[in-house]
């Protein structure tokens, strides 16, 4: 496991949206996120119909959303979200790792697409630094 050079005074002020329906995966992501940036507020929903609600009433930094959801597709939220909050870093993170979901993520208006199946920590901890 790396550990990221960041204080936690320079964390302490963001807000991380994990958009994941999957438990054992959503508790996973938290997980390592929280042992990377300890001091950052890790927010979740599992379903589409809460996620806008906990965007307008939280206002986090960056989502990291799965495209799959019950109630509302993860690209509509992303397009949405990007609509009303263009600074709010959207990456999406799946299983479907075609290019017609990678093109649509970004015509959506996602601002990273990261297949699940490949996760690359680094790439994650190179996002989350970028808002610091």
């Amino acid at each position: 496991m790396v550990r990221s050079n960041f204080t936690l005074k320079e964390t302490h002020n963001l807000k991380i949206l994990i958009v994941e329906d999957n438990h054992s995966f959503r508790r996973f992501f938290t997980e390592n996120l929280h042992s990377r940036f300890p001091s950052i507020e890790i927010l979740d929903a599992a379903d589409g119909e809460k996620v806008l609600q906990i965007v307008e009433a939280e206002s986090p930094n960056l989502i990291f959303m799965d495209i799959q959801l019950p109630g509302e597709n993860g690209l509509s939220l992303t397009q949405k979200i990007k609509a009303r909050y263009p600074r709010i870093i959207v990456v999406v993170v799946t299983t479907y790792d075609i290019p017609e979901y990678r093109e649509a993520a970004f015509q959506y208006g996602a601002d990273r697409f990261l297949p699940k199946d490949s996760l690359d920590w680094k790439e994650i901890e190179t996002v989350v630094e970028s808002l610091v």
